[in-house]
């Protein structure tokens, strides 16, 4: 068992020891400045929300306090299967509203299929340059639109931005949400838009250009349905020779989920989204790695041959990795208990528990060092959940296991934390964290801060 245990552990190095790399990337280097003419582009807000009246109008309201041309953004929203008054008060904000009523196909892709089949009726084909996606819990800076705008001009036809969390103190489980947000906005994606390879979008805070959309008509539409719709479009754009971007400097704030059951029921279709990803497009993936297209036989560039590794990485080996090492440990563990070896089978299902917390909470102590201005909650709270980030990575096994086996459908996450970013930042002490204010009763990040 314990050779079984280091021959994996070689695979994980070796799967793996790149994003050690893009670590020492992000701390070393510092991000590429902008290289494209500033010019005005024409946006859709995108926004899929079932039930939820409590947040909604704060997403809407942070939207219409951008420091960007108002006449320029178009809010829309999609209430999906709705029983309380997100339409009304989303409508009452400001937003074109969409009702969609079909409980057959329920998740985030089918909403977003609904609403741009409504804009192609309702709209010019060329009525908006790009689209953003937000969660109704989101809440974005002042000068977030300015700065997408910025890496739009860049020439990056889809990219996503530095997620924040509205919630970093409720608990453990919104701490270890917020933490593993931020080292993927700071050790994953900033890396590589520094390195010049792709980015992930992932979940919510991303623009997308129309051209990247469009259907046989030249409308934009939406074909992306597993339970992971997020990463089947960056999945499907990387094989297609995409270089998806990252804006650094494009902040917003999500919340984070606080009890056990909602974590689980996420996490577990995120897991299971991996897989039917992996088993839509493993297949082009690897032979991306090879140098091919998508049915061709045309070399790709390095770059983007490195993009398929990369997203090839996220989306399955841990998941396996890890589940052979937790069965290969319960059963030499029970084979010791039955020749009477208690302290072998004790040593050999704890010492690989043990070196992965090590892991992972270093890199949740890096994260939590370098982004400390960022984290908007009490020093003793940033404190005690760097050490409780491992117990949470580490409640990824059981599900990850279990998503390989059971049947998972897109269940609903509430939202119900209703609150301002001058209350977010009031969090924690910002008295000298170098930040500025707009001049609309919230606080940014400077530039600084984020380098």
């Amino acid at each position: 068992m314990y050779i079984i245990n280091a021959c994996i552990g070689i695979l994980f190095l070796l799967c793996y020891a790149y994003q050690l790399f893009y670590i020492g990337v992000s701390l070393v280097k510092k991000k590429k400045p902008h290289t494209g003419k500033e010019v005005p582009h024409k946006f859709a807000v995108m926004i899929s929300a079932r039930n939820e009246e409590n947040v909604i109008g704060g997403l809407i309201d942070s939207i219409k306090k951008q420091d960007y041309p108002s006449e320029l953004v178009t809010v829309f929203v999609v209430a999906d299967n709705c029983t309380d008054k997100t339409a009304e008060i989303s409508r009452r904000a400001g937003a074109v509203v969409y009702e969609r009523f079909d409980t057959a196909h329920v998740g985030k892709g089918f909403a977003l299929e609904f609403l741009l089949d409504h804009l192609k009726e309702d709209y010019p084909r060329d009525a908006f340059d790009a689209y953003f996606v937000f969660d109704a819990d989101n809440i974005l800076m002042p000068n977030y639109i300015t700065e997408m705008n910025k890496t739009y001009c860049d020439g990056y036809k889809a990219f996503t931005s530095y997620r924040n969390s509205k919630n970093y103190g409720d608990n453990w489980i919104s701490a270890g949400y917020s933490l593993w947000f931020l080292r993927e906005a700071k050790y994953l994606n900033n890396s590589r838009m520094i390195l010049g390879t792709s980015c992930a979008i992932s979940g919510t805070g991303f623009m997308i250009d129309r051209t990247l959309l469009e259907d046989e008509d030249g409308y934009a539409s939406w074909k992306y349905f597993l339970l992971t719709e997020d990463i089947e479009f960056t999945t499907d754009k990387i094989i297609d020779g995409e270089i998806i971007g990252y804006c650094d400097d494009a902040v917003f704030y999500d919340e984070q989920p606080v009890t056990f059951k909602q974590s689980w029921d996420q996490r577990m279709r995120w897991a299971k989204g991996f897989l039917q990803v992996f088993g839509n497009y493993g297949r082009q993936l690897i032979r991306g790695l090879f140098g091919k297209k998508r049915r061709s036989k045309e070399k790709r560039a390095s770059k983007s041959r490195f993009s398929c590794f990369d997203v090839a990485m996220t989306i399955m080996p841990a998941m396996i990795l890890t589940g052979a090492v937790a069965v290969s440990d319960v059963v030499g563990a029970l084979v010791m208990l039955c020749l009477g070896k208690f302290g072998n089978a004790v040593e050999l299902l704890a010492m690989p528990i043990i070196n992965a917390s090590l892991i992972v909470f270093l890199v949740g102590l890096i994260t939590t060092i370098t982004e400390w201005k960022s984290i908007h909650t009490k020093t003793y709270k940033k404190v005690i959940f760097t050490f409780t980030f491992p117990f949470f990575m580490l409640t990824y096994i059981p599900i990850a296991m279990v998503a390989i086996f059971k049947k998972v459908e897109w269940k609903p996450i509430s939202h119900s934390k209703v609150v301002t970013l001058d209350e977010i930042h009031a969090e924690g002490s910002d008295k000298d964290a170098g930040v500025e204010t707009f001049g609309v009763g919230v606080t940014a990040k400077t530039p600084e801060n984020n380098e």
